[in-house]
């Protein structure tokens, strides 16, 4: 067990909220989405379609809150801020999800691999991360890019942006490549719009960051993908982290490294 992660557990479990990125260094993070079991099999088979958005790194036992990333653990507390859903939108936003989970006793969730993971090599190769630097949440956007649809789900992909200097933008495609399992390689470079983003200062999740002369900014897929899933198909019902707050696990980033 990482002492890191589970004092950063400790404090979420005791009410504290906070972005995730930048906590407990060299630890995977991962994000977090609970279905009905009725959704599941649509789910596994979306994120089996859309792998570079949807990494699956865990998924429970129907009415389970715990996992083997994080033994001891509890996912429905143990997160500093989750989004309730119904019907296919944001009912709340809650530090303690167990009133709402105990309402569908039969849910299972998934641990979708996230890219605040590979935010340490990055940063110790030399590269800033605007937003752990800032004290910022990382800015995430919906894009035009579809995923492939399954069953019932379908939507769009989401994106995390870093700006990165013009000549450290393959150090740092090359680091996160090696962390397939966490999104890995970025999905785009330069140009928003040709994602769609008309405005790289009004990100749909988490908060805008400064992009400094000789930047250009980098677009890696988000594991928000999940949520604009459920808001496109109007799911029922499920919970998921808040963008930018995480589950910390116990594992070492350095287990999802190839």
């Amino acid at each position: 067990m990482s002492a890191l992660a589970e004092a950063a557990r400790e404090r979420y479990r005791a009410g504290a909220v906070e972005p995730t990125a930048g906590i407990a260094p060299g630890i995977t993070q991962a994000n977090m989405i609970s279905l009905p079991r009725d959704w599941a099999y649509d789910f596994l088979l979306y994120a089996q379609r859309n792998p570079k958005a949807c990494p699956v790194l865990d998924v429970t036992d129907a009415g389970s809150h715990h996992t083997v990333l994080a033994p001891g653990a509890d996912l429905r507390t143990d997160i500093p801020l989750y989004r309730v859903w119904r019907d296919g939108k944001l009912a709340e936003e809650i530090p303690d999800a167990r009133a709402v989970w105990a309402e569908y006793p039969d849910l299972v969730t998934f641990l979708i691999g996230c890219s605040f993971t590979f935010e340490t090599p990055l940063r110790e190769a030399g590269i800033d991360v605007r937003h752990i630097t800032d004290g910022t949440n990382v800015p995430m956007y919906r894009t035009n890019r579809q995923c492939r649809p399954a069953g019932r789900l379908h939507g769009e992909m989401v994106v995390s942006m870093r700006p990165i200097p013009a000549d450290r933008v393959a150090d740092a495609a090359t680091i996160s490549g090696r962390f397939p399992s966490v999104h890995g390689s970025p999905v785009h470079v330069g140009e928003p719009g040709l994602l769609g983003i008309t405005d790289l200062g009004a990100p749909d999740f988490g908060d805008a960051v400064r992009i400094e002369p000789g930047e250009v900014p980098v677009f890696w897929a988000c594991g928000v993908t999940p949520q604009a899933a459920v808001m496109a198909s109007g799911v029922p019902f499920a919970i998921t982290h808040s963008p930018g707050h995480m589950f910390i696990t116990d594992v070492p980033d350095s287990s999802y490294h190839v």
